[in-house]
């Protein structure tokens, strides 16, 4: 035994001091399994609790102001169906300033997906946030949306024009002789990507109306403009008359003239420019002074030796209006001192001049025709005036001519007496008796001169004067003769009355060669007699009989046949006409 151990029983210690001292053992991985062990019931319960609410949305949830907190997946999308989907359907009410206009979400590709707004509320996941959600609650949550970002781009800038306003120009303009002037008025228009922004983000959950972000809109002309204009222009222009010189005239535009003449209009800088009518101008000018233009003449066709010439046409005189215009709004507003206006009157063509009618190759007689007059002097008269009138007509290509318009009015005051006529059949006098023989000699002309037969119908009964079914009648107002231009160059008639008969022939270029023939007579009826006890009859005696004609024209150039058509007509009987009943025993013939 040492020493040491003997001196410690020396003093009297403990038995067990006589046994050697164990070794020391550690604690800490007794102290890891605990932390390892409370670890994994956290984590079990951390799992088992989000899986338990999983399926879940946390409470206090709620998506466009519809409560969906604490309910199923499936019960949270029926809830959002019935309550939210409606809501994101209807046209959204969207608003700048004070005007309102409607978006159907549709149309501009908007569509709530409420599948995926739920998926993004519940499901299960390790996240913490999704723990927390379900702990603490979530509140309103951004609901899960499509957007067609073309349609929309289509929409919002289809709505500028119910939201926006253009702006308003200041004004200046003349009322009662003073410049009165109206103020500029900025417009507003839509800040169609910040407000495509605004409705991607907040179209289902914004205050309605959705207020859409807008920017203001100058005015072309404003407040400043209208008063440089009126300072510089209005204010000189009405401050004393214009004296206007032209051709050793001179007359005076008062004020009130200058005025109401005068408008202000933008410019591109913005700027208001001063415009005067320049017609209101000249015809206060003309009015002022005396014999002050010339009128021009048309060139014109006259027949010399029965054969046509061109008469020139006379150049007029005129005012340039917008010369004066200009030549007096600088007048008004320029030097205070000198307000003289020096016009040179301007040289105006006629319309149609020598060189157009020579153009119309008027040189040849292209066809000609005559009828025998009768005896009546008053008829014959009627001829006579009618052939003035249309002796010198000239169809331009494509022109239709009308005789009835040529011959018209048909009055006493035209220089036509009353002669006999033929109305329903019946032989009486009228006003203008006679001018259906105008009417088949005109229409003879165009027919061999290949012109377009646009109008005609010949007459009920054949006269013997005239070629059978190659004729024509007329009748104010509902029987014409209308031949049309079918030819690239002019046509002149020429009419006279002269060795008893009418005469019409066409003048022009040859065009087309013409063929015709006449059929023979078909389906003849003698002529009967008729009695007629109206006031009005007048006896004849038979006459032609009645019986049916075709006529056939081909026109051909350059040997070609272009055209042909036929005109067949049936006319009927010229029955002896009695006045008065018809005997006993006898009846009236048709």
């Amino acid at each position: 035994m040492t020493k040491q151990t003997d001196d410690r029983q020396a003093v009297g210690g403990s038995p067990m001091d006589t046994f050697p001292d164990e070794a020391h053992r550690p604690t800490w991985p007794r102290a890891l399994a605990i932390a390892a062990g409370v670890a994994i019931v956290l984590a079990a319960a951390y799992v088992g609790a989000l899986w338990a609410w999983g399926d879940s949305v946390p409470r206090g949830t709620t998506v466009g102001g519809v409560a969906i907190g604490g309910l199923s997946s499936h019960e949270a999308e029926e809830r959002l169906t019935a309550d939210l989907l409606p809501v994101a359907t209807a046209d959204i009410a969207v608003a700048v300033g004070d005007r309102r206009t409607t978006l159907d979400p549709e149309v501009a590709g908007l569509e709530l997906d409420v599948p995926a707004t739920v998926d993004e509320l519940t499901g299960f996941s390790l996240s913490p946030a999704r723990l927390w959600q379900h702990l603490v609650g979530v509140g309103e949550a951004t609901p899960v949306t499509r957007v067609d970002q073309a349609a929309l781009g289509r929409a919002v800038a289809d709505l500028d024009g119910s939201l926006g306003t253009e702006p308003v120009d200041g004004t200046l303009a003349f009322v009662d002789g003073r410049p009165s002037a109206t103020p500029a008025v900025d417009g507003v228009e839509l800040d169609t990507e910040a407000a495509q922004a605004v409705l991607e983000q907040e179209w289902l959950t914004a205050a309605r109306p959705v207020e859409l972000p807008s920017r203001s809109v100058e005015a072309t002309v404003g407040d400043d403009d209208v008063q440089r204009a009126l300072t510089g222009l209005a204010r000189p222009l009405a401050g004393a008359p214009v004296a206007v010189s032209v051709d050793g005239q001179l007359a005076e535009l008062p004020v009130e003239v200058l005025t109401s003449a005068a408008t202000f209009v933008p410019a591109e800088d913005g700027e208001l420019e001063l415009v005067m009518d320049g017609d209101a101008l000249a015809e206060a000018l003309l009015a002022r002074t005396r014999d002050l233009l010339t009128e021009a003449k048309d060139a014109s066709f006259a027949f010399e030796d029965g054969v046509p010439v061109i008469v020139p046409g006379v150049a007029g005189s005129t005012i340039d209006p917008d010369a004066l215009a200009v030549d007096v709004a600088a007048a008004a507003t320029g030097r205070a001192d000198d307000r003289t206006v020096q016009v040179e009157l301007v040289e105006v063509d006629p319309e149609r001049t020598t060189a157009a009618l020579e153009a119309l190759g008027v040189t040849t007689k292209v066809a000609e025709f005559s009828t025998p007059v009768t005896s009546d002097v008053d008829r014959t008269h009627n001829l006579v005036v009618g052939a003035g009138k249309v002796n010198g007509t000239l169809l331009l290509p494509d022109e239709v001519f009308s005789l009835t318009d040529t011959l018209s009015p048909i009055t006493a005051e035209a220089g036509y007496r009353e002669a006999g006529v033929v109305v329903n059949g019946v032989l009486t006098d009228g006003m203008g008796g006679g001018l259906s023989q105008m009417g088949t000699t005109v229409y003879n002309v165009g027919f061999f001169a290949g012109l377009e037969d646009v109008e005609h119908r010949p007459h009920s009964y054949w006269f013997s004067r005239y070629p059978e079914g190659r004729e024509a009648t007329i009748f104010a107002g509902v029987l014409d003769v209308k031949i049309g231009n079918n030819t690239p160059y002019g046509v002149l008639f020429q009419s006279w009355v002269a060795d008893g008969r009418l005469w019409v022939a066409a003048w022009s270029t040859p065009y087309w060669e013409v063929q015709h023939s006449t059929s023979p007579r078909s389906d003849v009826v003698q002529p009967t007699t008729v009695y007629n006890t109206a006031a009005e009859c007048e006896p004849q005696s038979a006459g032609n009989p009645g019986f049916r004609v075709t006529v056939t024209r081909r026109l051909l150039l350059e040997g070609e046949v272009r055209h042909e058509e036929s005109n067949s007509w049936r006319y009927q009987p010229q029955n002896a006409v009695v006045c008065g009943p018809p005997p006993q025993g006898e009846e009236s013939g048709d």
